[in-house]
């Protein structure tokens, strides 16, 4: 009987920079609003793509969601053998790492992939067939949750400004810009830290670009509650934003220098149709307000 030859991961290596704590933002985050579903799964698995050459991020996520979750397990991916076999040694309990890629090699699909600072490396063009493809590979909505959840983004080196998307089974559902508000001048600061989908779309006649314009005006306008505190000013502009632009939280997250908006309210022309599935507004994983 002839064995079928092993697939060959889906990808590239990326610089593999990782440094403990960089992805607190985001880790928190999804323990706040898919927290609920990782305790309504039965066995509920998270995948850490690309997790680098330490393996900080896949043990700090298996942290804060056991936090949320005590039944979540994690398993680190990446698709530099080395790496792998580094990370083993750190092997426990609910976390354990594989060798692999965009093809998320598990017997069974996720209930969460989380993909920091991978795409950072492609091309625009391919975002799309990538997020189709990490998609595809989430669990599907059942009896006791909504599906799976791709949360996939950029921060700087030690996590002080950070922006993702999250996606469902369905494609793209919202948009999060969160930083360390002590270390902001203006929301725009965030633009260089734009997922790959949008970083390039930041110039006039784009939706980001107006959005994050209209986010330094009302920052400007909110500069007396600054007397109080940045998160104060924080969140006196993202409530006079939201009376312009779809955000989709509350006072809860404004209070941790985040703000989500609508997916669709941002999305570049040239995203326009890729996934014309895509939940409606109101249907996307946000914590209380």
């Amino acid at each position: 009987m002839t064995q079928r030859a092993p697939t060959r991961p889906v990808g590239t290596a990326t610089r593999g920079t990782t440094h403990p704590n960089r992805l607190r933002r985001m880790d928190r985050w999804i323990a706040a609003t898919h927290g609920a579903e990782l305790r309504r799964a039965g066995d509920p698995v998270t995948v850490d793509l690309g997790f680098g050459a330490a393996p900080w991020t896949a043990v700090e996520l298996l942290l804060r969601l056991r936090a949320v979750a005590p039944g979540t397990r994690v398993v680190g991916v990446e698709i530099d053998p080395d790496r792998v076999a580094a990370a083993e040694p750190h092997t426990r309990e609910g976390l354990r790492f594989r060798h692999g890629g965009f093809e998320v090699p598990l017997p069974r699909r996720p209930l969460l992939i989380r993909a920091a600072n991978v795409l950072r490396q492609y091309d625009e063009s391919e975002v799309v067939d990538v997020w189709r493809r990490l998609c595809a590979r989430l669990s599907p909505p059942g009896e006791h949750t909504r599906g799976g959840l791709l949360v996939e983004g950029t921060c700087d080196e030690i996590g002080r400004r950070h922006v993702w998307v999250a996606l469902g089974p369905e494609g793209p559902r919202t948009v999060t810009f969160a930083a360390r508000l002590g270390s902001l001048d203006r929301p725009s600061d965030l633009a260089e830290r734009l997922p790959k989908a949008l970083i390039h779309r930041n110039v006039p006649g784009e939706p980001v670009h107006a959005f994050l314009r209209d986010f330094d005006h009302a920052w400007a306008a909110a500069a007396p509650y600054a007397a109080y505190g940045a998160r104060q000013r924080w969140g006196g502009a993202v409530r006079d934003l939201a009376a312009r632009w779809p955000v989709v939280d509350g006072p809860a997250r404004w209070r941790q220098g985040e703000v989500t908006v609508d997916w669709a309210a941002v999305e570049p022309a040239t995203l326009a149709g890729a996934f014309p599935r895509r939940a409606p507004r109101g249907t996307d994983v946000t914590a209380p307000t």
